[in-house]
């Protein structure tokens, strides 16, 4: 059995650990670097990306996370998605630069915008994807495969071992995107 990190600092966690439990991961809470090590993959749920990189720094995380990303896969829905970014505007931020895209920060309003659509998937048929103060993925790289995408921008990508989603899957009752990291690990 794979074991499967949630970065538990900030955000709904416990949501993608039920998750990732329902695709028969072992599901581990994340808050320090000695923790993150007994993973075989890593989840970087949603909240509130400066939030998250002030948690990151004050615990001493941001490089230990990004050393993980460079030798196991990462998940990063919507403020997770920001941080595996390349580059961050609205505004601009730091971030780990794991993946080759670039996001606008709460590109679709706030949170009085938030919605839940139906959205298709070649792989996956069509599914719910709710969208919460959620960024928009601006530009992607020659190297990353987008999976899904909404009102014309891509919302769930991957490059190699990581992969992202703008929207939030955990809170939805379909499995088949964290089904589709585990087949990652």
């Amino acid at each position: 059995m794979k074991t499967v990190g949630v970065l538990a600092l900030q955000g709904d966690f416990d949501a993608h650990r039920r998750a990732l439990e329902r695709v028969g991961a072992c599901a581990l809470e994340v808050r320090t670097a000695i923790e993150m090590d007994h993973c075989d993959g890593l989840v970087l749920p949603g909240g509130e990306s400066t939030t998250m990189l002030k948690l990151l720094a004050q615990e001493n995380l941001f490089e230990p996370l990004r050393r993980f990303g460079h030798t196991r896969p990462i998940y990063g829905s919507c403020a997770g998605a920001i941080l595996l970014a390349r580059t961050v505007a609205g505004p601009a931020q730091k971030s780990l630069n794991l993946l080759d895209i670039s996001v606008e920060r709460n590109a679709y309003g706030r949170q009085l915008d938030s919605r839940i659509a139906r959205i298709p998937t070649a792989e996956h048929g069509e599914i719910e994807a709710v969208f919460i103060r959620a960024p928009i993925i601006r530009r992607v790289g020659d190297s990353v495969s987008i999976v899904a995408m909404y009102d014309g921008d891509p919302v769930w990508a991957e490059q190699g071992p990581h992969m992202v989603t703008t929207f939030h899957p955990e809170l939805t009752s379909d499995s088949c995107v964290h089904r589709r990291f585990m087949d990652k690990l």
